[in-house]
């Protein structure tokens, strides 16, 4: 199998050249419904042990089939129209929800941090997502949708949850060490100065979660993309190679969308004279 072939064609020519692996079993809706009983068993123990959480399973579970039945479909479309605007305008999309998600997840009201988070979210997923589809797998063109947006998606989803524990973990840094802020400023410290170690800190926070899926695939766990892939018929060896490409380019997300973010943020910590605004 080519690297110039699409995540979908491999998926699609799997079996050709697999040492005789059979293809992907198709799914019915019957067979959906009869994987939603595993929900069951989670709703099972909310009720035992009284979580209150049955109503959210319930609700997640028919969501998540809304959701991503719908993102079948478009997709499809997406895949058939073959724009790059169009790509762009999905890709655009993406980095919005996944913004809105991180700046949930984060407490602290008192610093505007949407914005950042959005352009850090943007440019470091755009550009990794580029240097993947364009340059090792490579797509002709570069941006070729059964490329970019399942690999953007990724990124995007990982870059997410990195910077959004980057950001928490840094505004509690900065709430619990205030005075030590405050002091290295009043000794003539810049806000990067005074505030360097945490920043280090939750660098290391939002780097940590990809790191340790570095050092535990294969050994503790099958990633999902190799093992979406090996259900649907790819060979191992193949698989395993498109994993280890999505893993250390995820790690480069994790870093570089974390460091974008605390950047952009740490700015809007500190007013124009140089002191540390209320967190709430």
């Amino acid at each position: 199998m080519s690297a110039g072939k699409t995540l979908l064609d491999s998926l699609a020519v799997a079996g050709q050249g697999g040492g005789g692996m059979a293809a992907y079993t198709h799914l019915e809706y019957w067979q959906i419904l009869a994987a939603a009983c595993f929900v069951l068993v989670a709703g099972a123990f909310s009720l035992i042990y009284r979580l209150r959480l049955e109503r959210d399973l319930a609700l997640g579970a028919l969501l998540a089939f809304i959701q991503l039945s719908l993102m079948g479909y478009l997709l499809t479309a997406i895949f058939a129209l073959d724009s790059l605007w169009v790509v762009l305008a999905m890709y655009t999309a993406t980095a919005f929800f996944a913004t809105r998600l991180a700046r949930r997840k984060v407490t602290t009201k008192g610093v505007p941090i949407t914005l950042p988070t959005f352009l850090a979210m943007a440019t470091t997923c755009f550009f990794l997502t580029s240097l993947v589809s364009g340059v090792i797998m490579p797509a002709h063109p570069w941006w070729e949708p059964r490329y970019f947006i399942p690999v953007g998606g990724m990124i995007a989803g990982n870059s997410m949850n990195a910077l959004s524990i980057a950001l928490e973990r840094f505004f509690s840094e900065l709430r619990l060490r205030r005075s030590e802020v405050e002091a290295s400023l009043c000794l003539g410290a810049s806000p990067a100065e005074a505030s360097r170690e945490m920043f280090r800190v939750a660098l290391r926070a939002g780097m940590i979660n990809a790191v340790n899926a570095l050092m535990g695939a294969g050994l503790v766990s099958l990633p999902g993309m190799m093992t979406g892939q090996i259900l649907a018929g790819v060979p191992p060896v193949q698989a395993v190679r498109y994993q280890i490409v999505i893993m250390l380019i995820l790690t480069a997300a994790a870093a570089l969308s974390s460091f974008a973010a605390l950047t952009l943020v740490r700015r809007r910590c500190f007013t124009p004279g140089a002191s540390l605004v209320r967190l709430g």
